[in-house]
């Protein structure tokens, strides 16, 4: 047996936490109206062994496809791993996929059996997926979901008795299958095998706690969508790996008091909420007051546990962002208060992470160098190639695609531009087909103007466009405070006249052919919802300036700052 064999795979890490300690708390679900149920790592393993010998019994080909869609949940975890205990394979789904992505992923990955958890909307929300799912197809209801669809979680936990041999797994068998949301196209089937998903895990390590690692003693909050690799990797893959308790989320309007609740020791957000917090804790508590205090050694930590222990964030060592750029007022805030965020980058291909910031050396725009194991060099067109043990076993049923997507010698084509400084820590520029050339011929990057735009506290997404136009255009996706303050006719002056002068500083630090034209503040909000939005919440570029191309011109024609739409 060869060394990779010879490693534990995430089903039997479980297994050992289920050994060592039963009794444990691992999952803790929230019930709703204040309750909450907790599950130790041996509730945890009977309900997943009598769910695999369900699954057993259906005498399914070995390695089948079994789907998971639904919000994140205790259940969700532990139907995953009863996929895996029956010897089969995972496929999660998007809790906001449309009718046309379930459709697609359920016959592409040849799924044998759903897992329906719960949706946005509840039983209107599956009514919207309904006709997507094949009516042979058969459907588990996870708990929390009562809307009479397939059999109920429960009625197969009162029939069937724990499996008592679980299927042997090695880290070379695939695990899962998880298909990209994508900006553009069909979602791609991104094969990671338990060596792909535990490596990428394991080579992360020293960037949590200062280097001291990860504990059972570590509480994580699970907010984000699982069917991603980032939340995958920091809760499912890093709590199996280590013995972590991890916390679920109820919904949008309990997130403050979930996060208080669980008070994690490691916690993982997007720019977008980092921001939201920034800002929130600033409308209460004006950062002249705050500033003040951080300036007095005598208040500034009893602010610093105010504003942390405010936010639930009091007990957190590592903190870690990804997806997007950081604003450096965000960022220089946390710092404030003692934490320092981590960004990352990664892709599904990588199962999420290649880079990371170390404690101790971030630098502002840079997401870090490569991670333990990792190789990454620059090519000639200033694309980011990484050669990583977390590296993709390949796109399901695309192996031309999948040869296409590597070097000769093994690197994966990130399809993202970058550069590397002197210690080795990468800065991302762009997409490498994200280029557009103005009118004068002249080329132009956006996520780097978008990045700047990003500082503002009105901007809570831009996508600056601008082929064949004279010079670039900025859409803007402004905070619902915002929106709010436009529609207030005494308030609206104001406001274009401070994004007026936003708008001059910002064009002031680009070169002449970058200089944007006009800030347009969009009516319609960006989200998920609308497709506007991936469901990681990063812009659908393609999409957005499809549903604006028809009046760039007139924008630009007005030769106004600031454009209300």
């Amino acid at each position: 047996m060869n060394d990779q064999q010879e490693k534990p795979t995430l089903l039997q890490r479980f297994l050992h936490w289920e050994r060592l300690m039963p009794d444990a708390p691992y999952l803790h679900q929230p019930q709703g109206q204040g309750h909450n149920e907790s599950y130790s790592w041996h509730a945890v393993g009977e309900q997943a062994r009598r769910m695999a010998a369900y699954l057993q019994s259906l005498d399914l080909p070995a390695r089948s496809s079994i789907a998971i869609l639904g919000k994140n949940s205790a259940h969700w975890i532990i139907a995953d791993l009863a996929i895996w205990m029956a010897g089969h394979v995972s496929v999660p789904l998007y809790p906001s996929a449309n009718r046309d992505t379930v459709a697609y992923v359920l016959e592409h990955a040849e799924v044998r059996l759903l897992f329906l958890g719960h949706l946005d909307g509840g039983a209107a929300g599956w009514d919207k997926l309904r006709d997507s799912v094949p009516a042979s197809l058969p459907v588990i209801e996870l708990p929390l979901l009562a809307i009479g669809e397939g059999q109920s979680w429960q009625s197969l936990m009162d029939t069937w008795e724990p499996l008592q041999t679980v299927a042997q797994t090695r880290r070379a068998d695939l695990a899962t299958i998880i298909y990209t949301s994508g900006s553009t196209g069909r979602p791609k089937g991104v094969m990671h095998t338990f060596d792909s998903m535990c490596s990428s895990c394991e080579s992360t390590v020293g960037m949590y706690a200062g280097g001291a690692g990860v504990a059972p003693t570590d509480r994580l909050l699970s907010y984000l969508p699982l069917a991603h690799t980032a939340e995958r990797a920091v809760v499912e893959a890093l709590s199996l790996l280590n013995g972590c308790q991890v916390f679920f989320n109820e919904g949008l309007e309990t997130f403050a008091d979930d996060l208080r609740r669980a008070r994690p020791t490691i916690f993982m957000s997007v720019p977008r909420l980092w921001g939201k917090f920034y800002h929130g804790i600033s409308e209460r508590i004006p950062q002249s007051v705050q500033q003040a205090a951080f300036a007095d050694p005598q208040r500034s930590e009893a602010m610093r546990q105010q504003i942390l222990g405010a936010l639930g964030l009091d007990q957190v060592h590592t903190a870690l962002s990804g997806s997007a750029p950081l604003p450096v007022a965000v960022l220089e805030w946390y710092r404030q208060l003692g934490l320092e965020l981590l960004e990352g980058y990664g892709m599904s291909e990588n199962f999420g992470c290649s880079h990371f910031n170390q404690p101790g050396e971030v630098r502002v725009g840079y997401v870090g160098s490569s991670v333990r194991d990792v190789q990454c060099r620059i090519a000639e067109n200033n694309e980011i190639l990484v050669k990583s043990p977390g590296q993709m076993l390949g796109y399901y049923k695309e192996p031309e695609l999948t040869r296409d997507s590597y070097t000769e010698d093994g690197f994966f084509r990130t399809g993202d531009r970058g550069e590397l400084d002197e210690a080795g820590r990468l800065r991302i520029t762009g997409r490498v087909k994200e280029l557009f050339k103005t009118a004068k011929g002249k080329y132009v990057a956006p996520v780097p103007i978008e990045a700047r735009l990003g500082n503002n506290e009105h901007v809570e997404g831009a996508c600056v466009t601008g082929v064949g136009l004279a010079q670039p255009v900025a859409l803007i996706n402004v905070s619902p405070d915002t929106r709010n303050a436009l529609a207030a006719p005494e308030r609206r002056a104001t406001l274009e006249a401070e994004l007026e002068a936003f708008l001059e500083s910002t064009n002031q630090q680009l070169e002449a052919h970058e200089r944007l034209a006009c800030l347009v503040l969009v009516s319609e909000p960006w989200n998920v919802d609308n497709g506007l939005l991936t469901p990681t919440l990063k812009i659908r570029r393609n999409l957005i300036e499809e549903h604006y191309q028809a009046r760039l011109d007139a924008w630009c024609a007005s030769r106004r700052a600031v454009i209300v739409e």
